[in-house]
């Protein structure tokens, strides 16, 4: 099965119920992307199929029908993307375990809404969670790289 990770192509020999998640860490060695509950309940496993946020841990590999970008394909050390920027100036993270799923949540909100509203961040980023608490964080941050990303 052919998949596209990262702008990366690669072949994968998987059963085609296999979740994202586990092609992307075990096949792929791609750890970014979190288990955190295995039921889509969390969010640490966020990635953006084709541009759109969805739970990996729930998502069979052949349900995959386009581009996969994880938080190691959304910046780069030398050029990160604004709601990496943004994360780091309002020092969201706190343990950092759901902070790749946060950041890939925010970053297909902010491609769909380009202005969100503290209520639009709320209801987007609301199955995302965060056992440290940084939700006003987050909010900011997203405020933040709307902001950053309108400059651009």
């Amino acid at each position: 099965m052919q998949l596209i990770v990262d702008g990366k192509s690669h072949e994968v020999d998987v059963e085609e119920d296999m979740p994202l998640l586990w092609v992307l860490r075990d096949e792929l060695g791609i750890k970014g992307v979190k288990y955190g509950c295995g039921v889509a309940a969390c969010g640490a496993c966020t990635v953006h199929i084709d541009g759109v946020a969805v739970r990996s841990c729930q998502t069979p590999i052949a349900d995959v029908d386009g581009p996969v970008t994880t938080i190691e394909g959304l910046g780069q050390p030398e050029a990160l993307h604004a709601v990496q920027e943004a994360w780091v100036e309002h020092q969201v993270a706190q343990c950092g375990y759901c902070q790749s799923g946060q950041i890939m949540q925010a970053a297909s909100l902010l491609s769909e809404i380009k202005m969100p509203s503290d209520a639009e961040i709320d209801e987007a980023m609301s199955g995302n969670l965060c056992r440290c608490g940084t939700y006003p964080r987050i909010r900011a941050a997203v405020k933040t790289a709307a902001a950053k990303m309108q400059e651009a």
